[in-house]
């Protein structure tokens, strides 16, 4: 089934989007007669249908694909709830021996839009009835860089290839064909080159976070999980 993207007006160009924040995600919409892909926002970092306090979210950005089949927190969103997180590009720190860490902007060589493999949950907080109003959040799944990131970090998100995403998506898809997916993108898929450290700051989201600098830190958004 085809994917209707909303009206560019819809979705305003956000250049440095942070944990807590919202973003658009791609899922499955199987649910109350209607069936196929819907986009909706929801709050980067997963707060589980069974937690107690939605903060919990905040230190569930990210998923390792090689532990969240497992994992209490992520395991039932890998076997039903998985969606796309469409990017332009993201944010990755190197490591530089006896100075700070340097960021590069990350984005598919082709200029295509990024399909990262997501995980997505609806919280209530224990409150029941037609009144109340849910959460909805997603965490990142990661995995081993590839050659193209592993010089400056050794995790990176699961980028899936558009023909990947009906699989990824449909909720028929079992554990192997899922399993499967979540690898590392093939060699030559991306590109990257470095930039300022303006995208340190939450409070920076300007076109000028991605411009090219010769020189310039801070933890990866991706090295966890």
């Amino acid at each position: 089934m085809d994917l209707v993207w909303p009206e560019a007006a819809e979705v305003a160009p956000a250049w440095n989007v942070a944990p807590t924040q919202d973003a658009p995600i791609v899922r499955w919409a199987g649910r109350e007669g209607r069936e196929g892909r819907e986009m909706v926002w929801a709050r980067w970092g997963l707060v589980p249908s069974w937690a107690t306090d939605e903060s919990v979210g905040n230190r569930m950005v990210n998923a390792r694909a090689e532990t969240a089949p497992e994992k209490p927190a992520f395991r039932t969103a890998v076997a039903k709830r998985r969606c796309i997180v469409p990017i332009s590009g993201f944010y990755e720190w190197q490591k530089a021996e006896g100075g700070p860490k340097r960021p590069w902007y990350i984005f598919r060589a082709d200029e295509r839009i990024m399909l990262l493999a997501g995980l997505w949950e609806s919280w209530t907080g224990g409150r029941e009835g037609p009144q109340r109003s849910a959460l909805e959040t997603f965490a990142i799944l990661t995995t081993a860089a590839n050659a193209t990131v592993a010089p400056i970090h050794d995790r990176m998100p699961v980028i899936l290839e558009p023909k990947q995403v009906g699989s990824w998506l449909d909720p028929e898809s079992g554990p192997e064909e899922v399993r499967r997916l979540m690898a590392p993108a093939a060699d030559g898929v991306l590109a990257m080159y470095r930039v300022g450290t303006g995208v340190n700051s939450p409070r920076r989201n300007d076109a000028h976070l991605i411009d090219l600098v010769e020189d310039e830190p801070q933890e990866g958004l991706f090295g966890g999980g």
